[in-house]
């Protein structure tokens, strides 16, 4: 299986120095939530477009990652989202690892991309994309 990945590190300066699959599963249901509410103000379902997954826990992969399965699978397939412990720089880093399997679309790695951004932006992590460049939101000392 050749999986295409992108990592969230907390690092210093992020908001949590380690993270939990039942924390990142929440900040996922925080944006389904926005969007539900950006919906009814905008008068359409919203949410159904910007969150087509449903977030299935398999039992192999219990706290260790979340599978979100494509509600129309002829747009969107899956993605996979874990969370993990490494060692980087001589330190220890908690990270969010977002996974595309081989089945994905280009709406699944779009999708993705989204929720990346989304999650390091919530956690003020470092981000590194699946096309490797990195995107730096924690605060930067000048």
């Amino acid at each position: 299986m050749n999986l295409q990945s992108a990592y969230i590190y907390l690092v210093d300066g992020s908001t949590a120095s380690e993270t939990s699959l039942d924390d990142v599963k929440a900040k996922l249901q925080h944006y389904v939530d926005m969007t539900k509410k950006t919906g009814q103000q905008l008068g359409w379902t919203y949410a159904d477009a910007a969150f087509p997954y449903t977030i299935e826990e398999r039992p192999e992969g219990k706290d260790a990652w979340v599978l979100l399965r494509g509600k129309d699978p002829s747009t969107y397939k899956a993605i996979i989202v874990g969370v993990g412990k490494g060692e980087k720089n001589g330190k220890e880093h908690s990270y969010i690892q977002v996974s595309l399997p081989e089945s994905a679309t280009h709406g699944d790695k779009n999708k993705a991309n989204e929720f990346c951004r989304y999650l390091a932006r919530t956690y003020k992590a470092e981000l590194h994309l699946f096309n490797n460049r990195v995107q730096y939101f924690q605060p930067r000392k000048p």
